[in-house]
């Protein structure tokens, strides 16, 4: 019996990508890490179908978070003012990064369990006085998906550029880079793509580095530089060369399994087994499924059940889920559909959810 990760990231890893950690060792600056980290960089621009002239990826090491500091400090200008959209832990670290970076910003928030408040950003962004808005696409908090279509109007309107973290939706949530006023979205490898920690990514328009003049806020986490860099095939710090060999390989695997529709379709499909399980077995989701990402949803502790015992008894089960956040952490559990995980896996989870709750 294998285990299978169902928390949001790291995820339980294919053959092919658990094997790709064990190719040749390979220096970083070296003609063949160029090629890697190039060919790296064209798949992800792949995933939604950006054009190479107006859009980069750039790959960093590090987690997601990591990826989403990198955006924020080098995205944002040093006389630009940063508007941040919170209902989530993960809103609320990118309101931690503006303030560790003493960024002009101010912050929305929302309760967790609520849709963001699109009257009062819409106020606040008619005033002009923001050159742009950071957002979580996918909170994985609570599962929801934010409505950044909804938002994209408004920012279109009001001259406003979007900062998306895309940590948890890039490559299974649809992302229009085409009609949203997106400047750049953060990323990691080791969710929706099915990778392994240690390596992230911001996509970004390239323009967004079009001032050479700006001073750079951050060292190791300045896009700017690391554009220029990897632009002429180098680095300007040691990557992690094992992990970015997974990345390649669990790309190639989601481009042979047809990409983000079929991703999305695979999600869908298995957090619908899970939420119609646990639903005929009194357990109610946290959100509506219709505010829920395909990539993760939260549920309802069922009464006189503490987390830690569900937790332990699907772990010897072989499973492992993840606590709720915060004040939800005692009455909460979340549940991904990330991963190499097979029909057999998905039986066995679902014979492992009737076991312990009916």
């Amino acid at each position: 019996m294998r285990n299978i990760l169902l928390n949001p990231g790291p995820v339980t890893l294919s053959d092919g990508v658990r094997g790709a950690l064990t190719r040749a060792d390979l220096c970083h600056r070296e003609d063949e890490f160029a090629t890697l980290q190039s060919g790296l960089r064209e798949k992800l621009l792949r995933v939604y179908d950006l054009p190479a002239d107006e859009w980069a990826a750039i790959l960093l090491t590090g987690s997601g978070t990591a990826a989403v500091e990198a955006m924020l400090a080098s995205c944002v200008p040093q006389d630009g003012r940063l508007l941040i959209i919170e209902n989530g832990v993960y809103g609320e670290r990118m309101q931690r990064i503006a303030e560790a970076y003493a960024m002009a910003h101010q912050s929305v928030r929302c309760a967790w369990i609520e849709a963001i408040e699109l009257t009062e950003i819409r106020a606040l962004l008619a005033g002009g006085n923001f050159s742009h808005v950071a957002v979580v696409h996918h909170e994985t908090t609570t599962g929801r998906l934010n409505n950044l279509r909804a938002l994209g109007e408004i920012c279109a309107m009001t001259n406003t550029r979007m900062l998306v973290d895309a940590v948890s939706s890039f490559g299974a949530e649809s992302i229009d880079f085409s009609q949203w006023p997106i400047d750049a979205c953060a990323a990691t490898a080791n969710k929706c793509l099915h990778g392994v920690p240690g390596t992230a990514f911001v996509v970004a328009r390239r323009n967004v580095f079009d001032q050479p003049h700006e001073k750079p806020r951050s060292v190791y986490l300045n896009l700017a530089e690391y554009l220029a860099k990897q632009d002429a095939g180098g680095t300007p710090f040691t990557q992690s060369v094992q992990t970015f060999y997974a990345l390649d390989e669990a790309l190639n695997e989601f481009f042979a399994a047809g990409g983000v529709i079929a991703r999305q379709r695979l999600f869908q499909g298995r957090m619908a087994q899970i939420r119609t399980a646990l639903e005929r077995l009194g357990v109610v989701g946290l959100l509506p499924v219709q505010d829920c990402s395909c990539v993760l949803q939260a549920f309802e502790l069922p009464e006189g059940m503490a987390y830690d015992n569900l937790h332990d008894q699907m772990k010897r089960r072989g499973f492992i889920i993840y606590a709720g956040q915060g004040s939800l952490a005692v009455s909460a559990f979340r549940i991904s559909a990330m991963g190499d995980i097979n029909t057999g896996d998905m039986n066995r989870l679902l014979d492992a959810l009737q076991e312990i709750l009916a």
